[in-house]
């Protein structure tokens, strides 16, 4: 039996999603695999982000974008970006997501990758990576449901022990 994916809607992210992306992941089992709650205290970090990604879609025509209901509230961010660390799929683009722990089992993590992943192959992109904690079932999982391989594993600056995974699009 094939799982019905909730509608999603992604926009570039506002100067305002900023405060959102700032409330929806201060929470310490969203930010489990990417380095705890402090890694999303500070507002400054998302006012950065969102800006950063709004030249991304100027510049790109893609980014992590807001995630928004049908209530026009902001549950997270999925999108694509370029690889931004010295260590990596250097020069590759990373697709990601990350949403609020109150979104998560419902199938817009899953539907906004899918939504990511048609709109980079209508920019012509050829190719994704996904990197992903290894303990990160949930994410690992959206990674499956794409299609997507695991391409080889790494152990981050920090030490933790990931995945990277491929799509060709």
């Amino acid at each position: 039996m094939t799982r019905t994916l909730p509608a999603v809607d992604l926009r570039v992210p506002t100067h305002e999603d900023a405060f959102a992306w700032h409330r929806v992941f201060d929470d310490p089992d969203v930010m489990e695999f990417l380095g705890g709650r402090a890694a999303a205290a500070e507002l400054s970090v998302h006012h950065e982000a969102t800006a950063r990604q709004r030249m991304h879609d100027a510049e790109l025509g893609y980014c992590l974008w807001s995630l928004v209901n049908g209530e026009g509230e902001v549950m997270g961010f999925a999108g694509a970006q370029p690889w931004r660390h010295a260590w990596g799929p250097v020069g590759e683009i990373e697709i990601g997501w990350r949403l609020g722990r109150a979104y998560w089992g419902q199938g817009y993590a899953t539907a906004a990758a899918v939504t990511t992943v048609d709109r980079l192959r209508e920019a012509g992109v050829p190719s994704v990576v996904a990197m992903v904690d290894a303990l990160n079932t949930r994410s690992i999982a959206v990674t499956r449901r794409l299609g997507m391989e695991l391409a080889e594993t790494f152990v981050t600056p920090t030490g933790r022990q990931g995945h990277c995974f491929r799509l060709a699009l």
